[in-house]
């Protein structure tokens, strides 16, 4: 008896990294403008807040949003905390509540699913019922940035991308034959071949007028305009000696790295079928602030992998 050939199932894997998560945006507008309809999605981190907003239909009203964000609105979200996490996080998952989308992940129109972190044992943690807004909340967790999420049973969950940040084996274990990925990490290492932003003050007999000269900043503009918790050294004779990278410079760094790392090993044991690695090392963590840059590099990225996919897609 011959067996009926049906459709794979297409899933969508979209990975963390914090503002440049906002390049999603721009991947799903062009696999939605190629007639691609996937069957589910999955997210780590940022990548779990625009796949919720994807799975809820809310997508083209949550661009036209982060599009509006500027430094002044993303200092509105801050809820400044002294314990567990420096931001409580709480003012933004309100709004999320109140504008975009809070009901139970069963009965979301498109499946959908979340990657968090077990703080206590390490272990990834999958979040495929309950309320969709909280596991935006606990996979959005990033340690040091935001306090965690405590469940109901008292588990304490943190960001999903410490443990898989494209979390392709979530995507096929919703039953996703073919896994669209989408890395927000591949070409962070150029970034960090180079030192953090320096820029050099006036030397003493340059006089009051005098411009300093600023190196390429590779770390974004957030940090300038922070000011708080930047360390400096103190300069011998007439050569400055540069300014230290802040504490939460160095915190977002190495998440950077340790993310870079773990994409490349989880995707060498599981990749998925197309990969979509938009070009995102020039933007820092925190710049929310810049999401039309993120959603054209985002368009551009996923135009260049539609041969790919049409592959797969017969």
């Amino acid at each position: 008896m011959a067996l009926a050939r049906r459709a794979p199932k297409v899933g969508l894997a979209l990975g963390s990294g914090s503002a440049r998560g906002w390049a999603h945006i721009g991947v799903l507008q062009v696999l939605r403008d190629e007639g691609v309809q996937p069957d589910m999605v999955c997210g780590a981190s940022i990548g779990a807040l625009v796949g919720a907003a994807y799975a809820a239909g809310e997508l083209e009203r949550f661009a036209e949003w982060v599009q509006t964000l500027g430094l002044r609105e993303v200092f509105g979200f801050m809820d400044f905390n002294l314990a567990g996490g420096m931001l409580k996080g709480e003012k933004l998952i309100a709004f999320w509540r109140r504008h975009f989308a809070d009901f139970d992940i069963a009965e979301s129109p498109l499946p959908f699913a979340a990657v968090a972190t077990d703080l206590h044992s390490g272990a990834e943690v999958w979040l495929r019922d309950g309320s969709i807004a909280d596991a935006v909340r606990a996979s959005i967790a990033l340690p040091g940035l935001f306090t965690p999420m405590v469940r109901a049973d008292g588990r304490l969950l943190v960001d999903g991308g410490l443990v898989n940040p494209v979390p392709t084996s979530l995507a096929r274990a919703m039953g996703a034959d073919i896994v669209i990925g989408v890395d927000l990490n591949a070409d962070i290492v150029q970034r960090h071949m180079h030192p953090l932003a320096v820029v050099r003050e006036p030397l003493p007999d340059e006089g009051p007028d005098a411009a300093p000269e600023p190196e390429p900043v590779r770390n974004g503009d957030w940090m300038r305009r922070l000011r708080f918790w930047a360390g400096t050294n103190g300069s011998n004779g007439k050569t400055p000696a540069p300014k230290q990278p802040s504490m939460l410079d160095v915190m977002m760094t190495s998440v950077n790295i340790m993310q870079m790392r773990i994409t490349r090993s989880r995707m060498a044991g599981d990749p998925p079928e197309v990969i979509i690695a938009p070009r995102l090392s020039h933007l820092g963590q925190l710049d929310f602030h810049r999401a039309k840059e993120a959603i054209d590099e985002g368009r551009r990225a996923a135009q260049a992998s539609l041969p790919q996919l049409r592959e797969f897609m017969g």
